[in-house]
């Protein structure tokens, strides 16, 4: 069992290697060329609100809280009948990552007040910090206990408020940006502060940062599926720095990761544009209701329904029943019923979404 003793932060060795400085580069250029083509998507709720499920569903799937794309989005319609808990605690970590994207957008800062107030949304309690000893790290595979974290909740306020000042004042350490996500990572999970939700709050925390540091405008780059393909790295290399204070490859880890997930968000950006383009003209040539607001509602929603239609173009729901309808007929939309109600599936954007 690890016995690491948790540091204060800025760290007291240096820890950007030669190989740490050449893996940064490029995982910049990857993150500065997302930062552009996000901002090309003319409704910024359409990427936050695909890629923040998207993420949701991964993250969840490393804490072992498995759903699918049907049940999220069926969730999203709030639907009678949509009955899962695994989707509801999914849906809880949209709403907990939207959450800290207003209040650092609002503040500009990332403090412990935003961490608690995400992780409230993300396990639906008051709880906050721990209070009481008893809380250890296990091995998925031998059940042996691999971690003990702090126990002493002065101790966990201490190095929480430390970690906020890391965070917040570029000052105190002047490490590249990403060089301090990977640190700012590994000391959180390592604190772990809440007795639930450490793993799903932790990686929330890697995006605010990056948007906190201007690398990002927007929340739509996500860690999860590159440590769900590697997870058993992820572990070992995160353990392996508790043991043997080894920092480069953990950091290379993090950093590669970073340009891997970029570049496979712009590739997933630039097929979802594609296709806006492709129905949009669709669209426009073969009904006289096109709007932008009815294919941004078409691309925020995968699954729409006649309520979010009433709302967004301000029609009636007779109006929308018929723009829904029509699109359906015209094969870009697909109809299913549940109960008394009705949902519209864009297919080809959700193949898009579905297939990441």
């Amino acid at each position: 069992m690890s016995t690491y003793k948790i540091e204060l932060l800025p760290l007291h060795k240096e820890v950007e290697t030669k190989a740490v400085l050449k893996s940064l580069p490029k995982a910049h250029a990857a993150l500065a060329e997302l930062k552009g083509i996000a901002k090309s998507i003319p409704n910024q709720n359409i990427l936050i609100n695909a890629l923040a499920i998207q993420e949701a569903k991964d993250s969840s799937e490393i804490e072992n809280i498995i759903t699918t794309h049907d049940e999220l989005y069926k969730m999203d319609l709030n639907l009678s009948g949509v009955k899962s808990l695994a989707a509801k605690e999914v849906q809880n970590y949209v709403s907990a990552l939207k959450r800290g994207f207003a209040l650092i957008s609002e503040n500009q800062l990332l403090t412990t007040g935003v961490i608690k107030n995400v992780q409230r949304v993300l396990e639906d309690n008051e709880a906050g910090f721990r209070k009481l000893p008893g809380t250890d790290l296990k091995s998925s595979k031998t059940g042996q206990v691999i971690y003990t974290p702090p126990q002493d909740k002065n101790l966990i306020e201490q190095l929480m408020a430390n970690l906020e000042k890391y965070i917040n004042q570029d000052e105190l350490s002047d490490n590249d940006p990403l060089v301090k996500m990977a640190i700012i990572h590994h000391q959180f999970e390592s604190i772990h502060p809440f007795y639930d939700g450490n793993g799903r709050t932790g990686r929330i925390v890697n995006i605010l940062y990056l948007i906190l540091q201007g690398l990002l405008e927007l929340p739509v780059l996500y860690l999860s599926k590159y440590i769900i393909k590697t997870k058993s790295d992820y572990y070992r290399l995160l353990q392996s720095v508790r043991d043997t204070g080894s920092w480069e490859e953990w950091l290379i880890y993090i950093i590669t990761g970073v340009e891997e997930t970029a570049r496979s968000t712009i590739k997933l950006i630039q097929r979802i544009q594609e296709l806006m383009k492709k129905q949009k003209f669709e669209i426009r040539e073969k009904y006289k209701f096109y709007s932008q607001d009815l294919l941004n509602n078409l691309y925020k929603h995968p699954y729409t329904k006649i309520g979010f239609l009433v709302k967004d173009l301000g029609v009636t729901r007779i109006t929308a029943t018929k723009y829904l309808d029509e699109l359906v007929e015209g094969g870009i939309l697909h109809k299913e019923k549940m109960g008394r109600s009705y949902y519209y599936i864009n297919v080809e954007l959700l193949r898009i979404l579905t297939s990441q």
